[in-house]
């Protein structure tokens, strides 16, 4: 049985439903899922009622954003308690900060004469959290880029002109978040930093002491020698090894659920070792 623990939907930068990615679940054959959306669970609740009718197990889940010696990184809370309300709280104070953000950039747009709004934005669903694939997307349907890849390449680099980086937000307060809420928490997507691995290492040893339980070695962007150093990064620094696809919808049309970009496959065998940690810490 295959699963994936960080998909998205569009309750923050993905483009179908929680209904929906949990329908494309099951398409793809997928026993579990964990709806990780960024900076807020508001999807989960609709994903675990789709996932019920499905036969997909959905695993609630959250990717929160901090900034790490300057660069933006992402870290992966699964097992959530989405229905804390202390917890749902600290997540709206985080939200509120990429909020602040994005207010900026789109002013910056605009003040450059970009014909970029807050509707276009959204794309006809408010409640949505916008990430830069919604200001991409907005660049790419306005003519002002021919893909996403060059909308991002173009406007939306970290640090740049039009891509604030949200310096509020450390990994202190993140993990903290986390580990309040007795989530797990795991490191996503280490290879798309590109710190090198002697930098790698010292981001993943220092969220190690900060209650890191897990490192996501299987990703979309990780190939097999990235995974298979990252495999050994987990094991020295006692942590589980997680992965998923990173689906998007066609925010990232190359990326499937289940599969990534074709040869991610990822066992129930995972889920499993993971629960079995978390019923080992309570």
């Amino acid at each position: 049985m295959y699963i994936d623990l960080h998909v998205h939907s569009t309750a923050s930068d993905g483009t179908l439903t929680p209904a929906q990615v949990a329908a494309e679940a099951k398409r793809a054959g997928l026993a579990a899922i964990a709806l990780t959306d960024h900076d807020t669970v508001n999807g989960i609740e609709e994903a675990l009622c789709a996932g019920e009718k499905n036969g997909v197990r959905v695993i609630p889940g959250v990717e929160l954003s901090c900034v790490y010696q300057g660069k933006e990184i992402h870290i992966l809370g699964l097992f959530v308690n989405h229905r804390d309300p202390d917890f749902t709280c600290q997540l709206d104070e985080l939200l509120s900060v990429r909020i602040q953000r994005n207010q900026e950039m789109l002013r910056r747009f605009q003040a450059d004469g970009f014909d970029i709004t807050m509707d276009v934005l959204t794309h006809g669903n408010p409640q949505t959290v916008i990430t830069r694939a919604h200001f991409a997307r907005a660049l790419v349907e306005k003519g002002y880029a021919s893909s996403m890849e060059k909308a991002f390449q173009g406007y939306l680099q970290y640090g740049g002109k039009y891509c604030l980086r949200k310096e509020l937000i450390t990994p202190e307060r993140a993990m903290k978040v986390l580990t309040g809420n007795q989530a797990f928490p795991a490191l996503a997507h280490p290879g798309l930093y590109r710190l090198g691995w002697e930098a790698t290492e010292d981001l993943i040893a220092y969220l190690t002491e900060l209650g890191m339980k897990g490192l996501e070695v299987y990703h979309s962007s990780h190939n097999s020698f990235q995974s298979g150093k990252l495999r050994t990064l987990a094991r020295q620094y006692g942590l589980l090894p997680t992965g998923g696809s990173d689906f998007h919808g066609s925010n990232k049309p190359d990326i499937s659920i289940g599969t990534g970009r074709g040869g991610l496959r990822l066992s129930d065998l995972l889920l499993e070792d993971i629960e079995k940690a978390i019923s080992s810490y309570s």
